[in-house]
């Protein structure tokens, strides 16, 4: 399909509404902000909006709606967070026919959550339409699930390359009738090694369809896709505004990472905070870190891409309402999360990019209120605080873990405070009698019945920490010790180490590695750490608890055609154990290093059963 060169918006705010016959830029005067009243989406879809809490659309939104209302297709270069979600799925939701079962709108995403994201919204905008029906397809899913949806009739099918490919070459997956293609985050699939996928993938669907590309960059294979598929596309730019709010005060901890609980316990006891989001990259991360929090005494709850939307909802009503005040949480699962009451953002694991750090600091400093965003840094991470800081536009104030002198002395504080409010309580009459009565009987001295009672009142908990041993300042920094072997690479908490079957022969790149596995996982990407590609195999760190529903939908994974044949390595960086795997399980290998192996000693027998 030819394509002439896009028409191009500026989003500049969320009042900015183009005229689409003409391209104007030019936003109009601020008194006059536009409202979803204004856009003319359909009824039933305005309604929804209303009770989500929404009436002025953001910047993506007012500039993105109107053409697609219009029938043109829509090239949207916008960054995560700014609600472009709704900015395709409104106007999507009030041209689509409910009274035929087809499948007439699909949207393409680069993983599990972000597809299950995508349909969830589906579904609170269409919440007044009945007939609706919006099916998620992904890696790591029941097919007897995706098939009874397909069977049964998906207005949208929201899913991820992978699968959305394996039911059109099951034949289950019908888009002949298709009149809506989006594909989200294209610049993410793309760098996932989805780019054959997706073209696969638009060349069996109708050429008259409309389409709508959402992407946060613009690279040359983006271009290309638009100039290929995309007719005369309106282009909406949503400028860069300030990367973080003002009053967002920045700083970082170096903390080694088996000190990061203790680090965590420290900062929550001193600092003061009114709620708090605690960020870690993995799903599973997140259940270990709050329950080590409420075993410590904190009111703390886990959020991830695992929990359904009533328990989302209910966890973060809790966070609203004061029932939990810590919120454990991946990237993903605090998405569109707005909470005013959190004061702090704690960043316990390092976030894979510059723009996840952006939107995790977002979550605090909103409606005018100042926030405090913390980030913990290993010796080896502190070259990414450039990166971090040139985002931002902030300089982040380095800061010493609090000791343990600041931790007694607020432990004290908060001991007599307690003291002082318990003497308003009504029921100290009663107790002050049980007191005077059992100091006249056993002529025990008032003060140490006090103290007596205190004891009591820690259950065994040791009251005040003892000193920090001292610490060799060379592994403080990271350094190896003065004698002993050289350390492997530290394992990312967490995680663990496992091989797989291909490696620079193949000719496979991180970001096949990633889309693969994510996505015939059921993984997002934050569940990755390391990955370290070899000649003929490559090592990469997933969540060291794998489910069993993960490990059967990656034993037929192929990357590059090739089955993965996922299995744990051996040691921390997988090296030794995985040459001596390898010479027992294919000594057919041609290897240069294995022959000459061979050649200097004689092939062992095979073992005995």
């Amino acid at each position: 399909m030819s394509a002439v060169a896009p028409r191009l918006f500026n989003a500049m705010t969320s009042t900015d509404i183009p005229t689409p016959d003409t391209g104007d830029s030019s936003a109009p005067p601020a008194d006059d902000a536009v409202t979803f009243a204004d856009l003319q989406i359909a009824p039933e879809v305005l309604r929804a909006v209303s009770d989500v809490g929404y009436e002025t659309p953001s910047a993506i939104q007012a500039a993105t709606i109107p053409p697609l209302l219009a029938g043109s297709d829509v090239v949207g270069l916008a960054q995560t967070g700014t609600g472009k979600t709704a900015a395709f799925a409104i106007p999507i939701l009030s041209k689509i026919d409910l009274t035929s079962k087809n499948t007439q709108a699909l949207v393409l995403a680069p993983t599990r959550e972000l597809a299950l994201q995508v349909a969830e919204a589906f579904g609170r905008y269409g919440a007044h339409m009945p007939k609706l029906n919006v099916l998620p397809i992904y890696g790591g899913q029941s097919y007897v699930v995706q098939l009874s949806g397909l069977k049964r009739g998906a207005h949208v099918v929201v899913g991820t390359p992978g699968r959305v490919i394996d039911h059109l070459e099951r034949g289950t997956l019908d888009l002949s009738h298709l009149d809506y293609l989006v594909l989200d985050e294209a610049d993410e699939m793309l760098t996932m090694g989805f780019a054959e996928d997706v073209e696969r993938i638009l060349a069996d669907t109708p050429e008259y369809k409309q389409v709508a590309l959402f992407s946060a960059t613009m690279p040359t294979t983006i271009r290309r896709l638009t100039k290929k598929y995309l007719h005369d596309p309106v282009e909406i730019k949503v400028e860069a505004k300030t990367s973080t709010a003002e009053n967002i005060t920045q700083r970082f901890i170096q903390v080694a990472g088996p000190r990061k609980m203790d680090a965590l316990t420290r900062i929550l006891e001193v600092e003061t905070f009114e709620a708090m989001i605690v960020f870690v990259r993995t799903k599973q991360a997140t259940e270990e870190v709050a329950d080590k929090l409420k075993a410590r005494g904190f009111a703390a709850a886990a959020i991830n891409g695992d929990i359904n939307q009533s328990q989302r909802e209910r966890t973060i009503n809790a966070l609203k309402s004061g029932a939990i005040d810590i919120l454990v949480a991946t990237d993903v699962a605090a998405r569109g999360l707005d909470v005013e009451r959190i004061s702090h953002v704690l960043n316990y694991d390092i976030p894979h990019d510059t723009e996840s750090y952006v939107h995790r600091i977002g979550r605090t400093g909103r409606a005018g209120r100042s926030g405090t965003a913390v980030l913990f840094v290993s010796p080896r991470e502190r070259h990414l605080l450039k990166a971090i800081e040139k985002a931002t536009g902030a300089r982040l104030a380095e800061e010493a873990l609090p000791s343990v002198d600041d931790v007694n002395a607020q432990r004290v504080t908060k001991f007599r405070d307690a003291i002082t409010a318990a003497l308003a309580a009504p029921e100290v009459e009663l107790f002050r009698r049980l007191v005077e009565d059992y100091e006249r009987d056993n002529n025990v001295p008032v003060a140490d019945i006090a103290a007596a009672l205190a004891v009591l009142s820690r259950d065994g908990e040791q009251f005040l920490l003892k000193p920090d041993p001292p610490r060799d300042p060379r592994q403080e920094r990271g350094e190896r010790p003065e004698r002993g072997p050289r350390e492997p690479r530290t394992q990312t908490p967490g995680l663990a180490t496992y091989r797989i079957a291909v490696g620079k022969r193949h000719k496979v790149m991180p970001g096949a590695i990633v889309g693969a596995i994510a996505n015939e996982g059921g993984l997002h990407r934050s569940d990755f750490g390391h990955i370290t590609i070899r000649p003929d195999h490559s090592l990469v760190e997933l969540p060291a608890k794998l489910s069993p529903k993960t490990l059967k939908a990656l034993e037929t994974t192929r990357i590059s055609g090739v089955l993965i044949e996922l299995r744990p390595a051996g040691g921390a960086d997988g090296a030794r154990p995985e040459r001596k795997y390898t010479e027992r399980r294919r000594p057919d290998h041609k290897h240069t290093d294995h022959k000459r192996s061979e050649a200097k000693r004689p092939k062992r027998s095979p073992k005995k059963p």
